[in-house]
């Protein structure tokens, strides 16, 4: 199964919740994800991986290449629902100097 994603927008926020694998098939579902959440230019993205089960090194690339795309837009990106395996891995990357992690908030 490759990743899927949702758009939800909450006031100057969105959501994206993202499903399935982050790898290299990922790409162009990543994309659009980004895509569509970054109309109208919101104040912040939150990225939610509680559904994501892989990521691997292509998918930490294509990661930081949307962040560079939203600092390029001055649009704010955090991440949710990482697990501590991957928490771990933001952190050894230095991912999470480039992304605010924080806990999922419900609803």
């Amino acid at each position: 199964m490759g990743m899927t994603h949702e758009i939800r927008r909450k006031g100057d926020r969105v959501d994206v919740v993202l499903v399935g694998r982050i790898d290299r098939d990922a790409t162009t579902d990543l994309d659009a994800a980004f895509s569509a959440a970054s109309i109208d230019s919101p104040a912040s993205i939150q990225l939610d991986f509680t559904d994501v089960d892989y990521i691997n090194s292509t998918g930490i690339a294509l990661i930081v290449s949307l962040l560079a795309r939203a600092r390029a837009e001055g649009i704010g990106v955090r991440a949710s629902g990482l697990t501590e395996h991957y928490r771990h891995i933001f952190e050894i990357t230095r991912l999470s100097d480039f992304i605010d992690i924080v806990q999922p908030v419900k609803g």
